[in-house]
């Protein structure tokens, strides 16, 4: 299957959901395909603690939020639409725009904001 004409609005409407947070974080990538955000917490390893990306792929636009892997207890309110959206343990696939999955998804990205500023990987 070859990229969707819908790709790109799926991927500005992701978009939308971290871009608001782009003051407090580092972007490391912004293209018409990725949208990439980190925060300017360094881990061990000497590289930044990664917060959320979007990107156009060949069959779907993803979406990582790594606050869900490193606070899986977000996951547990979410509606069975989304979970089904999953792929791995923080990233969500998407073909289409689904108003009710994004602003849903907005939420989460939002408490996972909360959570990265509530034990200061966020300043």
């Amino acid at each position: 299957m070859a990229k969707s004409d819908a790709f790109p609005a799926v991927f500005q409407a992701l978009r939308t959901l971290l871009a608001p947070h782009a003051p407090r974080l580092v972007v490391k990538t912004d293209t018409a395909e990725t949208y990439y955000l980190d925060t300017s917490v360094m881990q061990p390893n000497k590289t930044p603690l990664f917060f959320g990306a979007v990107q156009i792929k060949k069959n779907y636009v993803s979406f990582h939020l790594f606050p869900v892997y490193v606070f899986p207890g977000l996951l547990e309110s979410i509606s069975p639409a989304l979970r089904k959206r999953m792929q791995g343990k923080s990233c969500f696939h998407f073909t289409t725009v689904d108003e009710p999955l994004v602003e849903e998804l907005g939420r989460l990205v939002e408490a996972g904001m909360q959570r990265f500023e509530t034990v200061g990987y966020v300043q």
